[in-house]
């Protein structure tokens, strides 16, 4: 068992349930999964970008990223349907835990300027998305190796069932959200 999900189970429990008032440990939102995802719309001109990705976050996530596919042609773009246009990963379990520990601990501090993830990231049901424009804050990535700087972005889906209680939950698991003012 990783450390962050016995600190889950021995500290963050309680105070989630005594702030929320909850009768029950099962009723305890708690983390499902954690979603990665590289939209890379510039691999319609450049299609040895994915492979380059898939490499890339294989090494952040530990686990093989699938390729995402265009589900229509737009003619604007020059995509056509089934051209890949991105790779994801889901991590579930030590894995997410791991990747949890690592981006708080390691990648988010190396972030230049950071002063804390915003606040914006929920959409009402209790899931926060962030986003992060470099992908080399990770140490894995070898930053002499990368041709493009690639962006991703990382949800975090949580069993809560509205943003205040996955907003505690993630604070309470060592999220840097910026200040409220």
């Amino acid at each position: 068992m990783s450390w962050l999900k016995q600190y889950y189970e021995e500290e963050v429990v309680p105070k989630l349930m005594e702030k929320f008032g909850y009768t029950n440990r099962l009723e305890v939102p708690r983390l499902k999964k954690i979603c990665l995802n590289m939209g890379l719309g510039e691999a319609v001109q450049n299609p040895k970008i994915i492979d380059q990705a898939v490499e890339e976050l294989a090494m952040i996530s530990g686990q093989r990223p699938s390729i995402r596919r265009a589900r229509k042609s737009i003619a604007a773009f020059k995509l056509r349907e089934g051209m890949p246009i991105g790779v994801m990963v889901t991590l579930r379990k030590d894995r997410m835990y791991d990747f949890f520990t690592r981006l708080i601990n390691v990648a988010l501090p190396r972030v230049r300027d950071f002063r804390g993830v915003p606040t914006k990231g929920f959409d009402g049901r209790g899931n926060y998305t962030m986003g992060i424009s470099d992908h080399t804050i990770f140490p894995e990535v070898d930053p002499n190796k990368v041709e493009k700087i690639k962006g991703m972005n990382i949800t975090f889906v949580t069993t809560a069932e509205t943003d205040e209680e996955a907003f505690e939950l993630l604070k309470l698991l060592g999220m840097p959200f910026k200040r409220r003012r």
